[in-house]
């Protein structure tokens, strides 16, 4: 297993960050360019509890994804875990920790990768610098989204 964390300083609040991302909006908000997400079936009940199963468009490539929705390891966090999809393994926390003058949005991320072709292409596109790019544009988004 690996783990991947991204932490930025949020000027806004838990709750407004907790509302942001329990939008209907977050998540196409938080796609980056080139990719397409399109929604096949929902039944959050809430940020913490419920499925998502979607299909990312990478270019040609549609990659399915099954993510179950859950507490997360705080009370001001919840996680999304796959249940099917291109991964051998994925957890994604999403952390939001009061500090002074903001939120510290922390996404904690374990991962493992299939083996053979499969496990190529996602080190290609879901590992590495891909990764970082992916949290790079997604914290920027978010901070826009929920500053002051």
């Amino acid at each position: 297993m690996k783990v991947f964390r991204k932490t930025s300083f949020m000027d806004t609040t838990v709750d407004k960050l907790m509302e942001f991302h329990a939008s209907s909006e977050a998540f196409s908000t938080l796609v980056p360019p080139p990719m397409i997400a399109k929604i096949r079936e929902d039944t959050r009940q809430s940020i913490t509890s419920g499925d998502l199963k979607f299909t990312l468009w990478i270019g040609p490539v549609p990659i399915k994804w099954h993510a179950r929705h859950e507490a997360g390891p705080t009370e001001h966090s919840f996680a999304d875990l796959m249940i099917e999809g291109p991964m051998k393994y994925w957890r994604h926390e999403h952390v939001f920790e009061e500090v002074e003058g903001g939120v510290k949005l922390i996404d904690h991320i374990t991962l493992a990768h299939k083996d053979g072709l499969q496990g190529v292409f996602t080190r290609l596109m879901f590992d590495g610098i891909p990764l970082r790019f992916l949290f790079f544009y997604r914290h920027l988004r978010t901070k826009s989204a929920v500053k002051l």
